[in-house]
């Protein structure tokens, strides 16, 4: 592995363990072995490091949402196999990146906000005209609110005023709130497949 890309790797643990406003890029070298000079030679500043990061992270997210889609057999084994696919990300992952990458780093933050309501959106809406399609999902059910809806279910976790982390695990709020969301949305041949799914989690 090419020590840019050890950076990246080091930089994404350290930052989802942490956050990444309390991560510098000292702790980043001494984590590595290496010397800051050597990260500052592949990245010149913190804002650089975040940016790439981000964009690897939301590729990778990409990449398991095309599989899971790919992979599922009808739309509610599709939000099943994307919660599980990102069960370890959620289990390690620091409530506080999305703030600190709201308050400090405001171009990759429109990065992210751009997948949520470009990619994400239109992963969503899919979704759902699949579920209609098969009988699973009532026909009332407005795609856009409901992908707008599910969008902002996901940020909500991250809020830790709403969640303190203390309190709550990330993965667990996720969980509850898929849950939520898909009881919302199902017919009752989409609600024999929530339970036929669940079963087996």
């Amino acid at each position: 592995m090419e020590i840019r890309d050890r950076i990246k790797k080091c930089a994404e643990e350290l930052f989802c363990m942490y956050g990444i406003r309390s991560v510098t890029m000292d702790e980043i070298a001494l984590k590595l072995g290496v010397s800051k000079k050597t990260i500052y030679q592949s990245f010149n500043d913190k804002g650089k490091l975040v940016d790439e990061v981000t964009r690897d992270i939301l590729e990778n997210n990409m990449k398991l949402a095309i599989t899971c889609h790919e992979q599922a057999r009808d739309a509610v084994e599709e939000l099943f196999l994307a919660i599980r696919a990102i069960h370890t990300f959620l289990t390690d992952l620091n409530p506080s990146v999305l703030f600190d990458l709201q308050r400090g780093y405001p171009r990759t933050f429109k990065r992210f906000h751009d997948f949520r309501f470009g990619f994400l959106y239109k992963m969503i809406v899919d979704n759902l005209r699949w579920g209609k399609k098969e009988g699973l999902y009532r026909e009332e059910v407005n795609e856009d609110i409901y992908a707008r809806l599910r969008i902002e279910m996901v940020s909500m976790a991250f809020n830790e005023q709403l969640f303190p982390r203390s309190g709550y695990a990330l993965l667990e709020i996720q969980k509850q709130s898929l849950s939520m969301y898909m009881h919302s949305l199902v017919t009752t041949k989409g609600k024999k497949l929530i339970e036929k799914y669940a079963a087996k989690e």
